[in-house]
């Protein structure tokens, strides 16, 4: 293979509000934490455990307008992105933070549901980013 990949899949629950930044010319970048578990059963002690793993999400423009609308927190979504790190420096020490940057998101409940159909008619040029996807239904992976 000659080429490389950065490609995040990520289905899992927001852990707080949609905080947004506007810019002028009108672009604006929304971010949110997300949640994702991982359970197994301790093969000792047979307990089981779960694991949460915390992923911070960046989603601009019309998207990030779209999250900031709908979404609220504990609601459960599917996003595709890339992996950024990012890298700054604050009292002489280098500090880091990997986001994902995504490009493409399906609702698959929110606490918002009454408005939600609307945003289904909304031309933009991701529009699977609008889907909506009831929790009870069975998703192939």
């Amino acid at each position: 293979m000659a080429g490389t990949i950065n490609k995040v899949i990520l289905i899992g629950h927001l852990g707080d509000e949609v905080k947004m930044n506007y810019f002028e010319g009108g672009n604006s970048i929304g971010r949110f934490p997300i949640a994702t578990n991982e359970s197994y059963t301790n093969r000792q002690t047979g307990e089981r455990v779960t694991t949460t793993e915390w992923h911070n999400i960046v989603v601009r423009n019309k998207l990030a307008e779209t999250c900031e609308k709908y979404l609220s927190k504990g609601d459960k979504i599917y996003c595709e992105g890339r992996i950024k790190t990012r890298q700054w420096e604050q009292d002489g020490q280098k500090r880091y933070m990997t986001e994902i940057h995504v490009t493409n998101m399906t609702f698959l409940n929110t606490n918002k549901d009454t408005g939600a159909e609307a945003s289904q008619n909304e031309s933009t040029p991701n529009t699977s980013s609008k889907s909506i996807i009831e929790e009870d239904d069975d998703l192939p992976f």
